[in-house]
């Protein structure tokens, strides 16, 4: 089991467009498409954002309970299964970013316990939201999947343990190179994990052109997993523009010349310490 690689498929993120690249999933039948392709192509999780009708990321309730029940809907009928996280990331209120955990409970979500500078937006994660999601997530059963942008944001996550904002062992997702984080390089998931408290599982994501050094880079660390997706990266390879269950077959591809079988996600679920939908 140790040696299984968990799979994630983050499928459209807040800012990948359809004029970046068509295949982005915008709607909950597109969505649920993709979540059907990615978990037949091996992914265990699939990493769910939203959109309103426009396109533009949105945090709004209704909106992830029908891209919610419409990927699980989708999956059943396939006969598939597959650990739904939705995201947490967006702007808004606490009670906006947390009230869709609350409402569909759903087995794991993003935890961000941070703000960063992301180009010329902040990325705002006050210790209000921190908190919050943290206690949601207790009362919730939902599994949070703490997101890593630079160093300092493991001293706040260490800090949540102590005051039992979170529990150990923690899941965290390593993301590298955005525009004002931590740029895609050897050195800087090296120190990554020297940092990462021990016992955590982790995964691995770049962004854009860090996208495949990044999944390289945490085959040859030994993550627990790596993710891919429209969300980090829109080619698969130069020139060639990626979909959600190309860069999930290219993952799993080279996740098997590395040494390693992906897992299902009844063993993510047992690796992470994932409870079953209800």
């Amino acid at each position: 089991m140790n040696n299984k690689l968990i799979v994630t498929a983050a499928l459209l993120g807040n800012g990948t467009t359809k004029q970046m690249n068509p295949a982005v999933p915008y709607t909950p039948e597109e969505i649920a498409r993709d979540a059907v392709a990615c978990v037949k192509a091996g992914a265990a999780i699939v990493h769910i954002h939203v959109r309103d009708d426009e396109g533009h990321a949105s945090m709004e309730t209704q909106r992830f309970i029908d891209a919610y029940t419409a990927a699980r809907a989708a999956l059943n009928a396939e006969g598939l299964d597959a650990i739904l996280n939705l995201s947490t990331g967006g702007t808004g209120s606490d009670e906006l970013r947390t009230a869709h955990i609350e409402a569909i409970r759903p087995e794991m979500c993003s935890y961000n316990p941070g703000s960063i500078n992301w180009g010329t937006f902040v990325y705002f994660n006050p210790p209000s939201l921190m908190e919050r999601l943290g206690r949601v997530c207790q009362e919730t059963g939902t599994k949070p999947e703490i997101e890593i942008f630079d160093t300092a944001m493991f001293n706040n996550v260490i800090q949540c343990c102590k005051d039992g904002i979170l529990k150990t062992p923690c899941h965290f997702q390593l993301i590298m190179g955005i525009p004002g984080g931590m740029h895609g390089t050897i050195k800087n998931v090296s120190f990554l994990l020297d940092c990462m408290p021990a016992g955590s599982t982790w995964s691995i994501t770049g962004i854009g052109r860090a996208h495949m050094p990044m999944m390289l880079a945490g085959l040859a660390a030994g993550a627990t997993g790596i993710r891919v997706g429209l969300e980090d990266g829109i080619w698969l390879e130069k020139g060639v523009p990626a979909t959600n269950e190309s860069f999930v077959k290219q993952a799993v591809s080279l996740c098997r010349m590395s040494g390693r079988e992906v897992a299902t996600a009844a063993e993510a679920r047992e690796i992470l310490g994932v409870k079953q939908p209800e």
